[in-house]
């Protein structure tokens, strides 16, 4: 009898993990909005995602939730508005500072896939913290290569060069320092493919967080070449980083499709934010990115830093070719990934993205949101679900007023002529900015600053005197 029972409960196990859906979610960094097939490039080769779009549901208003890199990453991986609890800058690259990364008590939704049964990996930029206490191995992953900053050189290391924000600094695998071989995005690719054949077996989440095609522009000469018809040389790099990522995007699929766990794979596709864009008329800070048809660009709130390319693709459950016009967010992916997985989104600090599978299956009817919101320092915005936009941007100096169904380029203020509906989509935000608080995180430039002066004046003034040998009562004491 004790053998059939343990006998029913492997099976039942078995049936149970097998019913599970696999989730992979791949990130790009800095992607602007025009720069795949599916949303319109016409000099950018990504036959890989484009098909995944064509299989799958294309979100049209797909948004990020801040409109740059670590807020929005943050807020992608709890499943909650980031400003509830304070991270809304890029924090420093600081292995020595334990308060600077995401809050302790912020539960991922990696951490409540494992709950369900999950094995979770990260693969590329983290970006949520470099300290012990931030490691995504205790942040609810079990794997981990990538580094921990936000952003890295494409080809080398150099331990020699300064710290600074990590960019020459050695990899990590789990918390062994590490390395890589050739062009880092293909690394990451290539590792990516090594956990689908390691977890086939057990239902798994990946998250392939790539810094492509985050500064700095860089790709091999040969891949550049295949885009020499391109006059600009920042976008020609940039066209090829991006080719790259889609190369390995189809690597992924194809050890999906070898290990026979395709079928029931939810993949999502994102970027953390819009594209840099040339300001004031300089283009130093451009990354080759395009945007159109939208304003702006990385830092605005206009739809070119935070509408992002956005679809997912799961053969065994949702609709082919479908285009899912209401807006949605990134706070959903990992709301959807916990329901479908069986996971529990309600414990600790309630997750906000809504499951997106029943809308898209037509399930639910109607707007998965009433509105969207986002906030950057002073600068705020608000969208309805019918698509109409209020907002104060930095580069605005005013608040306005958009509807973007019939105004994508957010260039027709209507402020003047609906100043009723300005004043009802400002109350929503300013009911939603009640749950709240301030950011609790320096900006990378202004901790490294304050640090460089710390230091700077903790160093006696006989140190600076020519043929100086330090003495042991020299010694700085903190």
């Amino acid at each position: 009898m004790k053998k059939r029972l343990l006998l029913f409960a492997l099976v039942s196990a078995a049936v149970y993990a097998a019913d599970k859906p696999n989730i992979v979610v791949i990130m790009a960094d800095d992607m602007g909005f025009e720069d795949t097939g599916f949303t319109g490039s016409e000099d950018i080769r990504t036959p890989n995602l484009d098909r995944l779009a064509a299989e799958g549901v294309v979100f049209e208003q797909g948004y990020a939730n801040h409109p740059f890199c670590g807020p929005s990453r943050a807020a992608f991986i709890t499943g909650r508005y980031q400003h509830r609890f304070g991270f809304e800058t890029n924090p420093a690259y600081d292995p020595a500072n334990t308060a600077l990364g995401l809050d302790r008590d912020e539960i991922t939704f990696a951490r409540r896939l494992q709950d369900a049964g999950y094995t979770t990996g990260v693969i590329g930029k983290w970006h949520l913290g470099s300290a012990e206490d931030f490691h995504p191995l205790n942040r609810g992953f079990d794997y981990f290569y990538g580094f921990l900053g936000g952003g890295h050189d494409y080809f080398r290391i150099d331990l020699t060069a300064p710290v600074k924000e990590g960019y020459l600094q050695g990899l990590v695998r789990n918390k062994q320092p590490a390395g890589f071989e050739g062009y880092l995005t293909t690394a990451l690719s290539r590792d990516a493919v090594q956990f689908v054949e390691n977890n086939k077996e057990d239902p798994f989440f990946l998250f392939v967080s790539f810094n492509c095609p985050h500064a700095p522009q860089q790709a091999p000469k040969e891949d550049i070449a295949r885009y020499a018809h391109i006059q600009d040389s920042k976008r020609r790099a940039y066209c090829a980083m991006v080719d790259i990522m889609d190369q390995g995007v189809g690597e992924i699929i194809q050890a999906l499709e070898r290990n026979g766990v395709r079928d029931n794979t939810l993949v999502v596709f994102t970027a953390d934010n819009g594209g840099p864009q040339p300001r004031d008329g300089k283009t130093g800070g451009w990354n080759g990115s395009s945007n159109a048809p939208f304003r702006g660009g990385k830092g605005n709130l206009y739809d070119g830093g935070v509408h992002v390319p956005f679809m997912a693709n799961w053969p065994a459950k949702f609709p082919k070719g479908k285009r899912y016009r209401y807006p949605v967010i990134s706070l959903d992916i990992g709301r959807t990934a916990v329901e479908i997985g069986g996971g529990d989104p309600m414990t600790g600090k309630p997750m906000e993205g809504v499951n997106l599978l029943p809308y898209v299956t037509g399930q639910k009817k109607g707007a998965p949101h009433e509105a969207l919101f986002w906030r950057g320092g002073s600068n705020w915005s608000v969208l309805a679900s019918d698509g109409t936009k209020h907002l104060k941007d930095r580069d605005s100096k005013k608040p306005q007023l958009f509807y973007l169904p019939g105004d994508v380029s957010e260039s027709n203020d209507l402020l003047n002529k609906q100043p009723e509906r300005a004043a009802a989509l400002r109350a929503a935000w300013e009911k939603w900015d009640e749950g709240n608080v301030a950011c609790r995180l320096l900006g990378y430039k202004d901790y490294h600053k304050k640090r460089d002066a710390f230091y700077e004046q903790a160093v006696p003034e006989a140190s600076k005197k020519e043929g100086y040998k330090p003495q042991l009562k020299d010694t700085f004491k903190p």
